[in-house]
């Protein structure tokens, strides 16, 4: 494996995990598929691979990732599926697995393999663009010593249902467990929609008007404000609203509904 994939933080959130089995280890045995299936949920077309969870390889893919994603071959390390997430969803994703881990410590190691962990994401899709998924995970295999060594991961595209990600983890039992945890994840961009508090009420009105394309000179006739008192709104907006630039600042007016 190459050191940026041992690196990503996605990946080493699970390193952290005490019932991960550190050390590389080859695993040949197929996970029980027909168990794992009857436990998910999947409202929509849906994938699976199997991972190793001792050095982040991939293996029994089901065919779909290929037609969802638009991939010539089935990705063989975890960082190729992280690859596919949408950028401003991997906060999320990194808070969504500290979460599990912390809640099955909590239950006890002794009883992951009867755990399976869900919430949504964003994923690039064959057609180009990023929809939302429903990811669920389930531990299948440990070793001689009970740590984890497998699991299986399920992506089923659930845009059809939602394109609204509800920021919540969902911890369950399977088999003789009948574990029901909602976590709820504090939206990672929660921060940046609350720069909208910061600013005064004449800010919002120049941000709106910038937004929808009105030059300064306009904006100061429609607002009747000196042009030099317009420049000064915006660069104190673009300083609140942490935007490099009115593209950018274009990008979050869209995302908070200001046009």
């Amino acid at each position: 494996m190459e050191d940026s994939e041992k690196k990503h933080p996605l990946i080493e959130v699970w390193n952290t995990y005490p019932g991960t089995r550190k050390e590389k280890k080859e695993i040949l045995k197929k996970p029980p598929i027909e168990r794992i299936i009857g436990e998910m949920f999947a409202i929509g077309e849906f994938y699976y691979y199997v991972m190793n969870l001792t050095n982040s390889t991939l293996s029994h893919h089901h065919e779909n990732i290929l037609k969802l994603h638009g991939l010539k071959k089935f990705p063989e390390n975890l960082k190729e599926v992280i690859d596919l997430t949408h950028p401003e969803d991997i906060p999320f994703v990194i808070k969504a697995e500290q979460a599990v881990i912390t809640k099955m410590l909590e239950i006890g190691v002794e009883h992951h393999l009867y755990l399976k962990s869900s919430y949504c994401f964003r994923m690039k899709t064959a057609k180009g663009n990023y929809e939302l998924f429903h990811h669920q995970a389930m531990p299948t295999l440990e070793d001689e010593n009970g740590n984890l060594i497998q699991a299986i991961n399920i992506h089923t595209n659930i845009n059809h249902i939602t394109k609204q990600n509800p920021y919540t983890v969902l911890v369950s039992g399977i088999g003789p467990r009948n574990d029901f945890h909602q976590i709820k994840i504090e939206d990672p961009f929660l921060a940046t929609h609350q720069c909208l508090e910061s600013l005064t009420k004449r800010e919002v009105e120049v941000l709106s008007l910038i937004a929808k394309g009105y030059s300064g000179t306009e904006i100061s006739e429609i607002l009747i404000l000196s042009q030099h008192t317009v420049r000064s709104h915006r660069k104190n907006i673009l300083t609140k609203t942490n935007s490099r630039n009115g593209k950018e600042l274009l990008k979050k007016a869209f995302e908070w509904g200001i046009i």
